[in-house]
């Protein structure tokens, strides 16, 4: 067995890979760019490197400086991760030439099957059923249109080398075409150092299902059951589950067998997922084979107690697998959700900064991974699901460190595994609850909107669900009449125990509390609710006007960010934050801002003016932190609406931002090349 690896990679799956190494004895180096100086992983690492600037095209994916590391260091093998070198073959061949085992498939795999054209094509020789498209290169955007109307629209256009949602674009018709093509083509030489673009039939209302496979050099090659990943957005999987609700016993096994065919006729090695799409007669398609790790690989885990890591390292060491297909059994039901740094009510557009507060539920242990001893979270106290369910997750950041420009934009992956679907879910409603982020925009409200929608819950989902539930963006959940009941009691409830301590300290109060009165008007959602609160040792009844009541007890006090509570014996967790009169309130994707008056304060709030919001409707804002790529207009051009403006690069996705109306440009106030903020002012118009 290696006694040192070194982890060619950054962020949480680097952070991941050390913890399975840590537990295998085997020493570890992390490599690191400037802007990772003082990173989790280098933190994490027994060794770590500086190896170049932050930009990953000067640092991450520079070959020669990540092989000086591992000679500097005398690594003897090296984990990849996923995107970066994870499937370069140079890469691999360069370790190869050193004597430096490639904790992954070899060359030859990674070339037939990690360029998206070749392994169709050897994928359709070895009979499994691929999408119709183009395999052949394309020239230019008019090529690129001539045959996404020949295959019939809608169409997929897709970087031959991408991952991770980079380099695609799905066209309607001509001039989509053209404009994902060059938008395609840029994002791959960007992300990836390879241009090359195809073009596949886009198969509407279907299903992403991934097969796990895990191969030795010994001529063993098993599946691990499969994985759901149809909660995307732009093509980036943002929830992921295992197994799918979909699948039957018979179809699960028909795609496993045919993945470890593809897996065997190219020599594979190593962990590595087979992905199809799946319509819903349950007649599936071969998409792609990732010849690496997965980002979604923790749910296979947690359901089958294989640790892939570790299983990796091992067959790199020339092991054979210790488990043939009949040990493989898959029990239970676990839920990823990656966390982005992206603001959802602005159109999910990353954001940067630092994480001023970081606070995820406690992780905590419990079914498969557990029982097998290979469990790589941690045990941080008392479990915030019950005793039958699991926290896991995985991440790379910390209180108090940035999220840059020049990365992807993940957070964490938190992962909840429970006996049955309904339980995994509703252990992922509290752990999200939990979990406390402040300082940049994020997805968790968006997060607890799906775990909640019925279309989710139901399992009736496809690749078209956010598209379809969230056509013109995500604002917030707006929450029923009893969850605002609940949420209106607990928050007078919350703001009488303020009271009562703005009383003592002031001296207004005296020893039966006599000073603070019962009768309160709650102000949320635009409603005003008259409440009377009773209070006594052990929490607090909240009456309303029309007689119903609230039973509220909690231990919260005054400046605690997440408030526990339980509510007419059912737990309600809120974050909490303080604002003039009352609380910002966030909870199960319901964002509020919920205040407390006295009846009298309550009778003048109808004479309060309203403030207006400014007048941007003449500027062209920045709407994320990102670099300016192109400018598509000068001063003096008459604009019309939908035309594109500006192309913003930010976390190597490009963005176009487009007029929503006709109109003149009077004046540009950026130039191609600048980094600019939030809402900085791109151009005006007269």
């Amino acid at each position: 067995m290696f006694k040192k690896i070194l982890i060619a990679n950054r962020g949480e799956i680097a952070c991941r890979v050390i913890k399975t190494a840590r537990r295998m004895g085997i020493a570890t180096v992390a490599i690191h760019s400037d802007a990772d100086r003082s990173a989790l992983h280098v933190r994490m690492a027994d060794e770590a490197v500086h190896i170049g600037p932050a930009p990953a095209n000067q640092s991450y994916i520079v070959i020669d400086r990540v092989m000086q590391a591992i000679r500097d260091t005398g690594a003897e093998a090296v984990h990849p991760g996923y995107g970066f070198l994870s499937e370069n073959p140079r890469f691999a061949e360069a370790l190869a030439a050193e004597g430096v085992a490639f904790i992954g498939p070899p060359v030859g795999a990674i070339e037939a099957m990690g360029d998206k054209i070749t392994s169709k094509k050897l994928a359709a020789e070895a009979g499994v059923s691929t999408v119709p498209g183009h395999m052949g290169l394309i020239e230019d955007a008019d090529e690129a249109a001539r045959i996404a109307a020949g295959i019939g629209y809608p169409v997929m256009i897709k970087a031959s080398a991408g991952g991770g949602g980079k380099g695609m674009r799905i066209a309607w018709n001509d001039d989509e075409a053209r404009e994902g093509f060059q938008s395609s083509k840029n994002e791959a030489a960007s992300s990836f150092g390879d241009d090359r673009i195809f073009i596949e039939k886009f198969v509407t209302q279907p299903r992403h299902i991934e097969i796990q496979v895990l191969a030795d050099g010994h001529g063993n090659c098993i599946y691990l059951g499969e994985r759901e990943c149809s909660i995307q957005r732009r093509n980036q999987k943002v929830i992921e589950e295992a197994p799918s609700p979909f699948l039957d016993p018979e179809t699960r096994a028909r795609m496993g067998e045919q993945a470890v065919a593809l897996a065997q006729a190219v020599g594979y090695t190593s962990a590595g997922t087979v992905e199809f799409i799946v319509d819903g007669d349950r007649n599936f398609y071969f998409l792609e084979m990732n010849t690496r790790l997965q980002v979604e690989h923790p749910v296979t885990e947690l359901i089958t107690g294989v640790d892939l890591v570790e299983q990796m390292i091992r067959v790199a060491a020339g092991e054979k697998l210790a488990l043939g297909q009949d040990d493989v059994t898959l029990t239970g039901w676990a839920i990823e959700s990656r966390l982005y740094a992206e603001d959802p009510y602005r159109g999910f557009l990353p954001s940067t900064g630092r994480l001023t507060r970081y606070r995820p539920p406690a992780e905590t242990a419990a079914g498969p991974m557990v029982a097998s001893g290979k469990w790589v979270g941690q045990d941080d106290g008392a479990s915030p699901v019950g005793e039958d369910a699991a926290i896991r997750n995985d991440t790379g950041v910390f209180e108090g460190g940035e999220i840059s420009i020049y990365y992807d934009p993940m957070i964490a992956k938190l992962c909840t595994w429970a006996p049955d679907r309904a339980q995994a879910i509703e252990a992922m409603r509290v752990a999200l609850d939990a979990f406390e982020i402040e300082g940049i925009g994020h997805n968790l409200p968006f997060l607890s909107a799906v775990m909640d929608h019925p279309r989710f819950v139901s399992g009736e989902i496809t690749t078209a669900f956010i598209a379809e539930e969230y056509p013109d963006g995500f604002a917030g959940v707006t929450p029923d009449e009893t969850a605002r009941r609940r949420i209106a009691a607990a928050v007078a409830a919350m703001a009488r125990v303020g009271e009562i301590r703005r009383a003592r300290i002031s001296g207004r109060m005296d020893n039966h509390e006599r000073t603070v009165g019962d009768d309160w008007v709650v102000s949320i959602a635009g409603a005003l609710l008259p409440v009377t609160i009773a209070a006594d040792r052990d929490g607090a009844t909240v009456r309303f006007e029309d007689g119903t009541t609230h039973r509220v007890a909690s231990d919260w006090r005054p400046g605690q960010p997440l408030a526990r509570l339980d509510v007419d014996g059912a737990p309600l967790i809120l974050k909490v934050g303080k604002i003039t009169g009352g609380y910002r309130v966030r909870s199960r994707g319901a964002d509020l801002d919920v205040r407390v008056y006295t009846p009298r304060q309550a009778e003048l709030l109808a004479h309060m003016p309203e403030k207006s919001d400014a007048d941007t409707s003449r500027m062209l804002l920045c709407p994320m932190p990102g670099l300016v790529v192109r400018l598509h207009v000068g001063e003096g051009d008459e604009v019309q609406q939908g035309q594109a403006l500006c192309t913003i690069e930010a976390m190597k996705m490009e963005n176009i931002l487009r007029a929503e109306r006709r109109g003149t440009v009077a004046r540009i106030n950026a130039a191609e090349g600048d980094s600019l903020a939030v809402d900085a002012v791109i151009l005006e118009f007269e």
